[in-house]
């Protein structure tokens, strides 16, 4: 019985469960648009699983949402919001492009340099509101808000610079010198069929990898959840929470801003100029929930995520929305945030059992 109600208890089943309901929702809504649900998920699935080139690209696609993921899950562990991992991811990106660039390196030195600048950037973007938290008392929301904007209109500025702009080539930059991306040698690229596959999936494996150990082994870890836990109670322990506060989204900002690196550095090869903000730390923030917050849940969740995106960007060959993994990816993310009715429905049934 104690097993019956561990399993109860379990996150991993409520995330099931909410991505359950999620499709069910979709396939209302494909039902409304009268797109059969059956064809439409149909072809989700075939584009994902059918060949391994679509492997390939769902590991491409699912890469930078990982590191934000995991930028979002850290804060979350260590009891502070970052909602700004979208601009970190931005000023990463940014950092990124402009070593790699400007800088004409051999490979080896090159990439290293242009992630460090990227982690560097989004982790100093993070440290500011974070700051003016632990001095001002800002709320970190208001400020990384505003920061994700900030770094929107910075980047489209950087853009249009004439050390940076690519003449005749858009609203872009000049393309990455060779040396600074992340791509595969071109014999894999072939094998693969993706063109696009690049070294991004390796480095938040590693990553998400390190991450846990730090959260679950390190005396760091420790200090900083027991500050999420209660910040009152780990000051009374002798624990600075300011510093851990700082500590959190200095880490969480660097994770985000090497999102941002892998991105360019990988698929992209250039920043272009944005229309819109392109959502890839508001995506953490789900793959954060999916994940449970849980580093190694992050990875999953990340690469189904990958999967929905690159899937749902197939659905137009069935003159079916690819809005509709939006609905279902928010449909998911309420129902997890909602989780704990859930629980609490399931054990009260559960205990009404026993009693008979």
């Amino acid at each position: 019985m104690n097993k019956k109600k561990g399993i109860l208890q379990s996150n991993v089943l409520y995330t099931i469960i909410a991505i359950i309901i999620g499709f069910i929702i979709g396939a209302i809504f494909l039902a409304i648009a009268h797109i059969s649900p059956i064809e439409a998920y149909s072809k989700l699935l075939s584009s994902v699983v059918s060949k391994p080139k679509y492997w390939f690209w769902t590991l491409t696609y699912a890469s930078p949402i990982i590191l934000t993921g995991l930028s979002v899950a850290f804060s979350f562990r260590t009891g502070v919001f970052n909602i700004g991992a979208e601009g970190q991811f931005v000023v990463g990106s940014l950092a990124a492009t402009v070593i790699g660039i400007l800088l004409d390196l051999p490979a080896v030195i090159h990439i290293p340099l242009c992630l460090i600048a990227a982690a560097a950037a989004g982790c100093l973007w993070s440290l500011i509101c974070g700051i003016m938290k632990v001095k001002k008392g800002i709320h970190e929301v208001l400020s990384f808000i505003m920061f994700n904007w900030i770094a929107y209109y910075l980047s489209n500025y950087a853009v249009n610079t004439e050390i940076l702009h690519k003449v005749g080539g858009g609203e872009a930059t000049k393309d990455l010198h060779e040396s600074a991306r992340l791509l595969f040698p071109k014999s894999i690229i072939a094998l693969t069929g993706c063109s696009a596959a690049n070294a991004g999936i390796i480095i938040a494996i590693v990553l998400a990898v390190v991450v846990w150990i730090i959260i679950e082994k390190t005396t760091l870890g420790y200090k900083l959840k027991a500050v999420g836990f209660n910040k009152f109670a780990a000051q009374y322990a002798g624990i600075d929470s300011d510093k851990s506060i700082l500590t959190a989204l200095g880490i969480s900002g660097a994770l985000a801003g090497l999102g941002g690196a892998v991105q360019t550095m990988g698929m992209g090869g250039r920043l272009a100029q944005f229309a819109s903000q392109e959502g890839y730390g508001f995506e953490g923030i789900t793959v954060a929930l999916i994940g449970g917050s849980n580093p190694i849940g992050v990875i999953f969740s990340g690469i189904f995520y990958g999967a929905m995106k690159y899937g749902g960007s197939k659905l137009t060959l069935i003159n079916a929305p690819s809005e509709i993994i939006n609905i279902i990816m928010g449909c998911v993310v309420i129902f997890i945030a909602i989780a704990h009715v859930f629980k609490a429905l399931l054990l009260n049934l559960s205990k009404k059992k026993e009693a008979k």
